[in-house]
């Protein structure tokens, strides 16, 4: 990277790729070390050499995700390492529950201590990681959560600055004038859910901005692309497009980088600095947000493998130095806030690499 993004971008995003729902893939990374964490500890701790950490996000393949996770860009794995802990990642191919299901039942009967995951649904997952909890498995989410059955959960920024935000960079673009659409992940998604409805609450001070339609891409690049062209034939008179998902994001851009479109209809959202600079660099897009994915990762494997050595509780008002990020303190229904989003235009997306 040419920056690193320190603790002022947030941490985590989303891009993807799906396969079959119901399958499973093997581990795709692995990761472990021989260092031991330095953390003041709150009870009998334990050694995180026997510790066996899995990521788990929403599906493999998706960019978003490997920055989150892997060690070579300091994401979940590297903190797991650093830690002492063993590490994999796994997952399913698809976005689905039922195909992420699977690689949770599977780390379980491996041994896990902790699990580190990116939540598909809210609530489908629960009676599996409730019954690993039960049996003291620490489970932390990230990216997005499922907040009845889970230990903590790692926010990449605030879901109201994040749904607020996007809508007023869009006004800004549109002279807070026109007809808009979201083209979001899949209908189950908690964070994406959770963002629309802080859209809608925003969209209430822009009387001129009618939110006319929202369409699903499922976190897959052909689907996202098929559904924004729906949209694009549907409403003529479109203006602007949101999309909280570094998939859908791209997939917007790719079909309106063209003159029919480009500088007509604006596109902001979520996405990564690396696939959107061809766009904002020809005008397509003027602004998006994010946060550094690989910050995001680093935190939740940080926090799940000092939670499951005892050197930490969830307890509200907690704190403790995460390694390269410095210090959070857990706050309220046992969550940490990464940061604050971060805007990306023409005039800094080539200081970031990722």
């Amino acid at each position: 990277m040419k920056k690193t993004l320190s603790s002022l971008l947030l941490v985590g995003v989303s891009s993807v790729a799906l396969v079959a729902c119901g399958t499973t893939s093997s581990s795709s990374t692995t990761a472990s070390g021989s260092s031991t964490s330095g953390s003041s500890s709150s009870g009998s701790s334990t050694s995180a050499k026997n510790v066996k950490v899995f990521v788990i996000p929403k599906q493999l393949g998706n960019s978003y995700f490997t920055t989150a996770d892997s060690v070579k860009s300091g994401g979940a794995l590297a903190a797991v390492q650093q830690l002492g802990a063993t590490g994999s990642e796994t997952s399913g191919n698809a976005s689905t529950p039922s195909a992420q299901l699977p690689a949770i039942q599977a780390a379980i009967s491996q041994g896990a201590k902790a699990l580190v995951i990116s939540a598909t649904d809210p609530t489908a997952l629960c009676p599996t990681l409730d019954a690993a909890m039960k049996k003291g498995v620490t489970v932390v989410t990230y990216d997005s959560d499922a907040p009845t059955c889970r230990t903590l959960f790692i926010n990449q920024a605030s879901t109201a600055q994040i749904g607020t935000s996007e809508v007023d960079l869009l006004a800004k673009q549109i002279h807070d004038t026109g007809q808009i659409a979201i083209v979001s992940a899949s209908a189950s998604s908690t964070n994406q859910n959770q963002w629309i409805g802080y859209m809608k609450q925003e969209l209430k001070k822009y009387p001129k901005m009618q939110l006319v339609s929202i369409v699903y891409g499922n976190d897959d690049p052909a689907t996202a692309t098929q559904v924004t062209q729906g949209l694009l034939q549907q409403y003529p008179n479109l203006k602007g497009i949101i999309s909280p998902t570094t998939v859908g994001i791209a997939a917007a851009a790719a079909l309106l980088d063209t003159p029919q479109y480009r500088g007509k209809i604006a596109l902001t959202g979520l996405g990564t600095p690396d696939e959107m600079k061809k766009y904002v660099a020809d005008g397509t897009v003027q602004s998006f947000e994010l946060w550094n994915p690989a910050n995001l990762g680093y935190l939740a494997g940080y926090a799940a493998v000092e939670l499951a050595t005892h050197k930490i509780t969830n307890k509200q008002g907690t704190t403790f130095t995460a390694g390269k990020l410095g210090k959070f303190t857990i706050g309220a229904d046992h969550t940490i806030l990464l940061g604050p989003p971060y805007v990306f235009t023409k005039a800094n997306i080539n200081n970031f690499n990722f």
